[in-house]
């Protein structure tokens, strides 16, 4: 009787009494790609290599904001004009002086021209014994004379086209210029304000942010200790927090060649990305932050599974007749979404991926509550 009473309660705690089982969720080891992978050690950051902060070379009161924030606008476009009127009337009067330069020439030139003549005339005189040596002295001096009034006369021309130059280059210091084609980012002044140029060694507050968006790249910091393994031409798969769940294929094209030693314990080596698709990178934003994943080696047609199946120690849990068992696997390459597997399970088998739930851990009775087959790379 006491031999039945105990087969009785173990029956009852392995049926009526039994916990109910873990559940669980599987996925199945196939083959596919794995790739060895380094990630950046903080955000990265969209930057422009074509931006400029412009001000203005003079100083002046803003009559007209041609551009806007958001539009587009092509090198040597006016964006602001500053009040010119007294430059433009300052370029107006040495124009006029070009003019009673031009004058003053074409009259010394005239009287050159005359002496010139009569001095001719005067030696062929000379020669016959009819006009004196005195009078051909005289007219020589008045020929050498009015030829030095001819050449001072195109020194002051020139200096007259000279001073047009210098007032046109003041006159153009009113127009705050795009020195590159882009797009208008922001403009921190409103017609009737007064704007000043940069003091030396200072830096005015810009009065137009111009960024060129077709000259985007990111710059992100890799820890120190993964230097020696980056180098330009790598491939690289980019995300930014602005676009969830799109991954953008890019290109390492520079790593500094120095380690930023900013913080002791964190020190970093910058390096520089840039995307394969030019529209892609048009649609991106400056300062948006950006993580990249550079691609040290890639195996296709490997078996893998999930890193996020694997526990400590290389170990990962299988399903076999209800009961979750450990099973040690050797593995190959792995980065944070797939580990290559060289060993320890098959093509096909099923193993463990829900391992944060309480009570997922081997020897416990369990059941697949939902099976996704490993897609993706």
């Amino acid at each position: 009787m006491l031999a039945g009473l105990s087969l009785a309660g173990v029956a009852l705690r392995l049926t009526l009494f039994a916990p109910n089982p873990v559940e669980v969720r599987v996925v199945t080891v196939e083959r596919g790609r794995v790739e060895a992978t380094l990630t950046n050690s903080k955000a990265g950051t969209v930057r422009a290599r074509l931006r400029s902060r412009l001000t203005a070379e003079t100083g002046g009161r803003v009559v007209e904001i041609v551009h806007r924030e958001g539009e587009h606008v092509s090198a040597g476009d006016v964006l602001v004009r500053l009040n010119d009127s007294s430059l433009r009337a300052q370029h107006d009067l040495t124009l006029r002086g070009v003019e009673v330069a031009g004058s003053r020439l074409e009259e010394a030139c005239l009287r050159r021209d005359r002496a010139s003549r009569e001095l001719a005339r005067t030696k062929k005189l000379a020669e016959r014994n009819i006009a004196s040596e005195d009078m051909l002295d005289g007219l020589q001096y008045a020929y050498d004379a009015a030829r030095v009034s001819c050449l001072a006369a195109k020194a002051e021309l020139a200096s007259a086209h000279a001073q047009v130059r210098a007032a046109k280059a003041e006159l153009d210091k009113t127009m705050i210029v795009a020195p590159f084609e882009g797009v208008v980012a922001e403009v921190s002044t409103e017609v009737g304000e007064w704007v000043t140029p940069s003091p030396p060694l200072l830096t005015a507050p810009a009065v137009v942010d111009l960024i060129d968006p077709t000259s985007l790249y990111v710059s992100a910091p890799m820890d120190e200790v993964d230097s020696a393994q980056v180098h330009a031409g790598q491939a690289v798969k980019l995300t930014v927090d602005s676009r969830p769940g799109e991954v953008f294929a890019a290109s390492v094209i520079r790593v500094a060649p120095y380690v930023l030693d900013l913080e002791t314990q964190n020190r970093t080596v910058e390096i520089e990305v840039e995307l394969d698709d030019d529209a892609a990178t048009a649609e991106l934003l400056p300062g948006t932050s950006a993580d990249v994943e550079v691609v040290l080696e890639v195996r296709d047609g490997v078996l893998r599974l999930p890193t996020s199946a694997l526990l400590e120690g290389d170990r990962v849990l299988v399903l076999e007749e209800g009961e979750l068992k450990e099973r040690s696997v050797k593995l190959g390459l792995r980065n944070w979404r797939y580990a290559e597997l060289q060993g320890g399970l098959s093509e096909g088998e099923a193993v463990v991926v829900s391992l944060d739930r309480v009570g997922v851990e081997a020897g416990e009775r369990a059941i697949i509550v939902t099976e996704d087959a490993g897609t993706g790379s």
